[in-house]
């Protein structure tokens, strides 16, 4: 995973951000174990207690929970998992229709955009 860190969000944020992403792409599939606190912050380059800042909004979040002898774990509540894919996939919307907005684009020139670049796509492959 891409350790890659911006300066307008605090650090335990875009971990979050990033272990999120991790847990609704599949690379953590529902019900594993993910890494120790200490191995995940070695690996990103930050303190422990900052990668457990992390941990702890996504166990606020439903997406992780903790088992005391064992770690940590992804939930196995798939409705949760897609609850959460679902937001995020709301909030690339908000961000992709704002965005076009500001270049100038209705909703459907925006939409016959993306059907053309599509089209390319397809194309291609």
């Amino acid at each position: 995973m891409e350790w890659a860190f911006r300066s307008d969000l605090p650090i335990y944020t875009q971990l979050a951000e990033k272990l999120t992403q991790a847990i609704l792409s599949g690379a953590y599939p529902a019900g594993a174990r993910l890494p120790a606190v200490r191995d995940l912050a070695a690996e990103a380059g930050v303190n422990p207690n900052t990668m457990q800042r992390a941990m702890t909004e996504l166990e606020q979040q439903g997406l992780i929970y903790s088992q005391r002898t064992s770690g940590r774990f992804v939930t196995e509540d798939t409705a949760v998992i897609d609850g959460a894919r679902r937001r995020l996939a709301k909030a690339q919307a908000r961000a992709f229709w704002s965005g076009m907005a500001r270049l100038g684009y209705d909703r459907q020139k925006a939409l016959a955009l993306l059907t053309e670049q599509d089209q390319t796509d397809e194309e291609v492959m």
